[in-house]
């Protein structure tokens, strides 16, 4: 079993790298390998797409990468190797982004990246810092995360699914703010599991051991 932990220059991929080959190492899950070669990812039997920064440019250096989306399409649209994506890399499982520009997503989960505005003016954007979930359907990957549980979070725009049945959970920032999506074998956190303690290493673990 193999884990790709997809590196097309978007972010610092060490702390995600260790948390998740921590977890792998407990619950017996195989080798972690991060990656940018298209069939080092068709290999894999798990894909998870970190990212951090603007949607448009994150979007541009992936689909910069000569044949990396086609590979990770190939696996798992094709495939259905389960999928994770964290915070931008969550945020690309949409149908469009509007962060400076309207911006194509992957579609694979309908809905819209806009803009964080809470109903409390003095509530500041980036939504920065810990905040509580709020579970509103369960999932194999959240087996174990109750109400309250925290999870760290640094982002202005939020993933707003077309359809409720794939918001898996959310926060208050001044309104509900998408925390978890998911749909068949893909899920996607807009938090970093890998700097959420043990709530974050507990959800990296359950989507290690995932089988849909």
């Amino acid at each position: 079993m193999t884990t790709v932990i997809v590196d097309y220059e978007s972010g610092n991929l060490h702390s995600a790298e260790k948390a998740f080959q921590r977890m792998a190492a407990e619950v017996d899950a195989g080798k972690v390998v991060v990656t940018s070669d298209p069939d080092t990812v068709r290999g894999a039997t798990r894909v998870v797409l970190p990212g951090d920064g603007a949607f448009p440019a994150c979007r541009k250096e992936l689909f910069d990468h000569r044949g990396l989306f086609e590979a990770i399409e190939e696996v798992v649209i094709g495939q259905a190797c389960p999928f994770m994506g964290i915070c931008i890399g969550m945020q690309m499982l949409a149908t469009r982004g509007l962060e400076y520009s309207e911006t194509p997503g992957f579609d694979w989960i309908g809905g819209t990246v806009g803009p964080i505005t809470p109903s409390d003016a003095s509530m500041k954007v980036p939504h920065m810092g810990w905040n509580d979930l709020v579970i509103d359907r369960p999932h194999p990957v959240l087996d174990g995360i109750s109400d309250g549980d925290h999870a760290y979070f640094v982002h202005s725009y939020q993933f707003r699914v077309d359809d409720p049945a794939h918001l898996l959970a959310h926060v208050d920032y001044g309104g509900d703010i998408t925390a978890v999506v998911g749909r068949d074998t893909l899920v996607g956190t807009q938090f970093h599991p890998e700097k959420s303690q043990s709530t974050g290493l507990r959800i990296i673990a359950n989507f290690l051991k995932w089988a849909p």
